[in-house]
């Protein structure tokens, strides 16, 4: 118990030495986690990582969507994955080498796959199908070639070519299918061009019977890190783009002194984070608005709790220890009460009263753990008391909390999805020691992603 306690302290005390060092990150430096919660976080984030372990095929590197038999592989759970086998290697959860190897099956995989157009292909011009076959690899269930799926996906074999620095034949071998899958991405077969507000932008996606999608990624939303790598991975109307998608924001003040570009859902304010280090940088729409966007996902944080005290819908469980609204599984339209209607998996997501998608009183755990950076004097609290209230009816199993669960009917999830796993290790992480942070930054993409796009040290006054 003793060399516990000492471990404790220790870690306490080296974590608020860093905090302070990095006024970027004032917000954590003020929570001073005590034996319990640095306990509990340990915890929550090893069964959270246990999925990626368990949900994958360790001969081809995919991961399930989801944690039942039949699911498919998700290609943004893979680029989720590829960090969190590396963060089990840090704890001593797996050795380092059993995260390389399957790390190198992964990229080994993506980058020998079928590339054609196919209808039955993995991906076509670099570009990868939303979801796979566990075992072949091929296209499943008619989905489309996913843009921001790629996006995700290449933010974690980023992330393997710098962590995965030896000079040994595996992680060598990382490093190089690393870059080729990089430089095989066709930027320009995305692109769509022909009208203003898009022009220059990403398309969301392609498939073989219809082609080219003319929706593109335009405002404030999760594909922030595919420009990001789109732009320092050489696509060249990457900033034109960017301006367009900066033009799609919107600037809003749900709750007084909280201002920030909405985005509902809070899983929008998390996946280019768990890569990105955005604390002290901007771009051009930012610096005018003088915060970064580490400081726009906290005041969307706490919009989220206001919301959940202010409970507009009258839900039962909603209050200042229980909140967090993101793409979940729900109850569905199964479940009754007081004629409400209730929805199945859906992109719920609130930012204040006037901007709440979906709203049906169920709440993601991820949603919280995913923005433990972000207010973790708001995050911790409610996380644990979510497990000590709901843990033993249902929110807690074999890998942590459970998807989702809804206290107006009694309903918990019996799944598990590796999108919603993937915030929950990698922020854990990055809350204790910017581990992902640090080694996403060093990539030579994603700093010249960051300046081809204008970010420029933000300037606060």
């Amino acid at each position: 118990m003793s060399k516990i306690i000492f471990i404790s302290i220790f870690f306490v005390s080296t974590f608020n030495s860093f905090c302070q060092e990095n006024s970027a990150y004032k917000n954590a430096a003020k929570y001073n986690l005590s034996r319990k919660e640095y306990s509990f976080l340990d915890s929550v984030q090893h069964r959270a990582f246990l999925y990626f372990i368990n949900e994958a095929n360790w001969k081809n590197g995919l991961v399930k969507d989801r944690s039942t038999k039949d699911s498919p592989a998700s290609i943004a759970a893979v680029g989720f994955a590829i960090p969190s086998w590396a963060i089990g290697a840090k704890h001593g959860w797996i050795t380092r080498e059993k995260a390389a190897s399957v790390t190198l099956s992964a990229l080994n995989f993506f980058l020998h796959s079928d590339q054609s157009t196919d209808a039955l292909a993995t991906g076509y011009k670099g570009f990868y199908y939303h979801f796979l076959d566990m075992n072949k690899g091929k296209r499943f269930w008619n989905c489309e070639l996913s843009s921001i799926d790629t996006g995700l996906l290449l933010a974690g074999v980023i992330f393997a070519r710098e962590y995965y620095d030896k000079d040994e034949m595996q992680e060598r071998e990382i490093r190089s299918y690393a870059d080729s899958l990089l430089d095989r991405v066709d930027w320009s077969f995305f692109t769509l061009n022909g009208d203003a507000k898009t022009e220059g932008a990403i398309s969301m996606d392609w498939k073989p019977e219809k082609g080219l999608s003319k929706y593109g990624w335009i405002g404030y939303n999760e594909a922030l890190i595919l420009y990001i790598i789109a732009a320092g991975d050489g696509m060249k109307e990457a900033p034109e783009g960017y301006r367009n998608w900066l033009a799609g924001y919107k600037w809003e003040e749900p709750y007084k002194g909280l201002a920030h570009v909405v985005f509902p859902p809070l899983f929008g304010h998390q996946y280019s984070e768990m890569f990105v280090d955005f604390r002290g940088i901007a771009d051009s729409y930012m610096q005018k608005k003088k915060i970064d966007y580490f400081e726009n996902s906290r005041r969307a944080t706490l919009c989220q709790r206001l919301y959940a005290i202010q409970n507009p819908h009258g839900w039962k469980g909603y209050d200042s220890l229980t909140w967090g609204i993101t793409a979940c599984d729900g109850p569905g339209e199964s479940y009754n009460y007081d004629d409400k209607k209730f929805f199945g998996y859906a992109g719920r997501g609130a930012s204040g009263p006037e901007y709440n998608y979906f709203d049906d009183g169920t709440i993601a755990p991820t949603a919280a753990c995913g923005s433990l950076p972000f207010a973790p004097e708001i995050v911790i609290p409610t996380v644990i008391h979510m497990f000590d209230v709901y843990g033993k009816q249902g929110l807690w199993g074999k890998y942590g909390f459970v998807d989702a669960f809804n206290p107006t009917v009694n309903w918990f999830d019996k799944d598990y999805l590796g999108i919603d796993e993937g915030p929950i290790v990698i922020m854990i992480e990055n809350f204790m020691n910017s581990f992902v942070w640090k080694y996403e930054m060093k990539d030579p993409v994603i700093k010249k992603g960051l300046e081809r796009l204008g970010f420029k040290k933000l300037i606060r006054h």
